[in-house]
């Protein structure tokens, strides 16, 4: 994807968040983004054609460690869009935009609908089971998907 798509990429992006493009440098292929109150990163975009990822980064010592998450989502196994990584870098910031984590609306929203139940007498230990057995699959899934 050439540099000016995936500026309209950012531009969509910023339109659905609190943050603005204030910079894109087609010769460095940077892009610069900011929100009130201080907080600011930019990324780096991949030549065309080229083997390498997007990097993420900020200048703001208070804003790096919050980067962490994104950076070990771009650095896991698979390519990634811009979109992808531009929404992994908001979902790291939430806190310091004084938003609430994403994860913890869903889990409150789905936790609501969940009624309890007590296990039954004669398979107490069949939940768990099922359990092991569903995360198990889920390991052999993810590693299949970062072979490829």
């Amino acid at each position: 994807m050439d540099f000016q798509q995936l500026a309209d990429v950012a531009e969509k992006w910023c339109s659905s968040t609190p943050f603005e493009l204030i910079a894109a440098e087609e010769t460095e292929r940077r892009m610069d983004f900011y929100a009130d109150p201080g907080v600011s990163f930019y990324v780096l975009c991949p030549d065309n054609g080229c083997g390498d990822s997007f990097h993420v980064w900020s200048e703001s010592e208070d804003c790096l460690p919050f980067l962490q998450l994104a950076q070990d989502y771009i650095s896991s196994c698979g390519k990634k869009t811009l979109h992808e990584v531009l929404e992994k870098v908001f979902k790291s910031f939430r806190p310091l935009l004084g938003l609430p984590d994403a994860d913890d609306d869903a889990f409150e929203e789905y936790s609501a609908d969940v009624e309890e139940e007590e296990p039954e007498a004669d398979h107490p230990q069949m939940g768990v089971t099922l359990l092991r057995k569903s995360m198990t699959e889920e390991k052999r899934s993810l590693h299949y998907l970062c072979t490829f």
